[in-house]
């Protein structure tokens, strides 16, 4: 059990490196940066859905589904995104690769616990604007980090609540580099922001055998309001362009700017669903989050405001026979699902809306109900309205969720 954890521990210090490299949208620029998915790629497959749950799965959406667990449960996951960038006369391509969750879950009788890391938002675009004789190059790196360990308790058979607690750390950098035609000299000015911030969440679950083959769930999360901490630095620098093209600062200044505390919104979900046990469910979430409260680290933009979010998310799955010794691929578990955000951001007056249709597979590998999980999901964000930027992105991904289990009595060694 030692080498399990001390393996465990390892990737979970390893994804660090790499959790806020994970968007190319120009709308990750505003608030701080681009909200990621909370939630294990069989989620994500069924539209974001966050309402089921079952004993060899974890779902980092609702802490209270950790108390159904009756396997430890290791889970990790990695995407591949292409994205279209277009505005209304014009297009370009980007992709990004990333590790998405690392997540462990163990069950203890009637509690449950998990902990792991999850990248919670993520800044990265390029864009270039050009006149008459200057260009400027805008760029942005960075986001933020959840770290979170939940517990819950199994009321009844059919009840159970959770809470999580959530340490977020990261860093988001904005660039603005402007040269000029046949000039040498130029402008760039850096601005960065470490953020700081813990949150909170509780869950309850509930779900029943309504008839002898239909089982009810029905679940709700609430994340209360809570400040985070951003500590701001600004330069400017004066830079030279050299015959090789290499840009280089030669004249650095640090300009005095206030750091921040700004209100991250509340946030509530409900959902609910209906399906026969190891064969099929299907069910519907809704989040409705307060952004209207939020706004920029350290700008102030007249063209951006921030209105209330919500998601809507629909979605489920088919396993046409758990138990098959012949048919492989009866066991598999077939997900599908839809979402339509709306993501409180407006932009010349203009709401920036999304939608995602996904699809994914869950392949049995191994003992005790282990599996690789892999599918796409094809969406848009944005619009080409008002001189913004749309995006049609498809996303593919790839997890392990594997099941073992600790503290066995061993005959045999």
């Amino acid at each position: 059990m030692l080498k399990r954890i001390v393996i465990a521990f390892m990737l979970f210090s390893s994804v660090i490196a790499v959790a806020q490299e994970g968007t190319t949208s120009p709308y990750s620029f505003f608030g701080i940066g681009t909200l990621k998915f909370k939630g294990t790629v069989e989620n994500r497959f069924m539209g974001g859905l966050g309402v089921y749950n079952d004993s060899i799965h974890l779902n980092i959406q609702n802490p209270a589904s950790v108390a159904n667990l009756r396997l430890v449960n290791y889970s990790l996951a990695g995407s591949h995104k292409f994205n279209k960038l277009a505005t209304s006369d014009d297009s370009q391509n980007a992709t990004t690769t990333s590790l998405d969750y690392l997540a462990l879950g163990i069950p203890m009788g009637k509690f449950g616990a998990s902990f792991g890391l999850i990248p919670y938002t993520s800044s990265g675009y390029k864009l270039q604007n050009e006149d008459a004789t200057s260009i400027t190059q805008y760029t942005g790196t960075g986001g933020l980090n959840k770290a979170f360990f939940q517990l819950a308790y199994q009321i009844t058979p059919e009840l159970s609540i959770g809470a999580d607690a959530n340490y977020n750390f990261g860093n988001i950098e904005n660039v603005a580099a402007t040269t000029q035609e046949g000039v040498q000299l130029g402008t760039r000015e850096t601005n960065r922001s470490d953020l700081l911030g813990f949150s909170y969440n509780i869950g309850v679950i509930y779900q029943r055998m309504i008839t002898e083959n239909l089982e009810l769930i029905s679940a709700a999360t609430y994340t209360p309001e809570t400040q985070f901490a951003s500590e701001n630095t600004r330069t400017l620098e004066t830079t030279l362009t050299l015959p090789s093209g290499t840009v280089t600062g030669v004249d650095v200044r640090d300009i005095p700017v206030a750091d921040t505390d700004f209100t991250f919104p509340s946030q509530i979900t409900v959902g609910a669903g209906i399906g026969k046990p190891k064969k099929w469910f299907v069910g519907v979430d809704y989040t409705s989050q307060k952004t209207s409260n939020f706004t920029n680290r350290t700008f102030e933009l007249e063209n951006v405001s921030f209105e209330d979010a919500s998601k809507f998310k629909f979605g489920g799955f088919y396993i046409p026979n758990y138990n098959s010794i012949g048919n492989y691929w009866r066991r598999v578990v077939y997900r599908t699902g839809f979402r339509f955000e709306e993501t409180g951001i407006n932009v010349n007056g203009e709401a920036i809306n999304e939608f995602g249709i996904s699809f994914g597979v869950g392949l049995p590998v191994g003992r005790l109900f282990s599996n690789v999980n892999v599918g796409f999901e094809f969406g848009q964000r944005g619009t080409t309205n008002a001189g913004l930027v749309k995006e049609t992105f498809f996303n593919t991904f790839i997890s392990l969720s594997l099941n073992d289990r600790w503290f066995e009595k061993r005959y045999y060694d």
